[in-house]
């Protein structure tokens, strides 16, 4: 009698290890899947790359870039110019230097559009720029000083230009916030690398602008792991865009952003999982 109950004992005894063992095992296979879910493949951090193995066309973007209307609140430098310059000093400001930084005092010496669409110029006064791409308000400029207050041989040269370009970015880069370029165009890529660059975590694959139109606000998704993004008409910024780079699941997850990161998690789960069986075992 004795000798049945210590099988039975050891039966059960064996049971309960077999069924420890899979229980082990499963969690084995849990943590090897969310080693290779967690994992961010090479193929999502990579720009541009050609997704359809055929030759990629170099100047696509080049067609796709259409001129900048002005819009409410740009900031504008204007500078009249003549062969005497005495003549044209009454139409330009002068900068003081109420600050040291760049952006600041084009905004403090510089033209913005207001509400209606309009510039003050010195003598010259109201003029409407909403609409207008920059060239367009050069011309409106020089026939205005030519029909009013100057004779073609005065030599009138006029520069308009933004006072830099300027876009917002914000989401999984390394510098959010306002950013000034110098330079009158800028793609994505610049306006990225200018930023910080998207950091692991960010998504490449879904880059949103947000743009401005006289028509209202346009929001759009573009790929930068492909190169076929260049041919988006959102490739090449405007003025005042808005960019948006969003998360990708693994940093919501929090299992680890590469392989290492991702072992830890799975060693420290089997850790565990291997301490609850012992405990149950005693």
């Amino acid at each position: 009698m004795d000798d049945d109950i210590f099988n039975l004992m050891n039966e059960k005894l064996y049971l309960l290890k077999k069924l420890n063992m899979k229980k082990f095992l499963r969690c084995i296979l849990m943590g090897m899947s969310v080693f290779f879910v967690s994992c961010i493949p090479t193929k999502d951090l990579i720009y541009l790359q050609n997704k359809n193995g055929t030759e990629a066309t170099a100047p696509i973007s080049e067609v796709m870039l259409k001129p900048y209307r002005l819009q409410v609140n740009d900031v504008l430098s204007i500078t009249i110019k003549a062969d005497d310059p005495k003549l044209v000093a009454i139409f330009n400001p002068t900068n003081k230097g109420e600050t040291d930084n760049v952006g600041s005092s084009l905004y403090f010496s510089g033209y913005t559009v207001d509400d209606h669409g309009n510039i003050r110029i010195p003598v010259l006064g109201e003029i409407n720029a909403i609409g207008f791409t920059v060239d367009e308000l050069r011309m409106k400029i020089e026939k205005q000083l030519l029909d009013e207050y100057f004779k073609k041989e005065a030599n009138i040269f006029v520069i308009v230009r933004l006072a830099g370009f300027k876009y917002t970015v914000n989401g999984e880069v390394g510098s959010v916030g306002t950013k000034f370029l110098f330079q009158d165009h800028v793609n994505i890529m610049e306006a990225i690398a200018n930023s910080g660059d998207i950091t692991i975590t960010g998504d490449r694959k879904a880059v949103t602008i947000i743009r401005q139109s006289p028509s209202g606000t346009e929001m759009h998704d573009i790929d930068l792991t492909d190169i076929n993004v260049m041919q988006s008409p959102y490739y090449n910024l405007q003025p005042n865009d808005y960019i948006y780079v969003k998360p990708l699941k693994q940093k919501t997850w929090g299992t680890g952003k590469t392989g290492i990161e991702s072992l830890s998690t799975i060693i420290t789960l089997i850790s565990l999982v291997t301490t609850a069986i012992v405990l149950l075992n005693l």
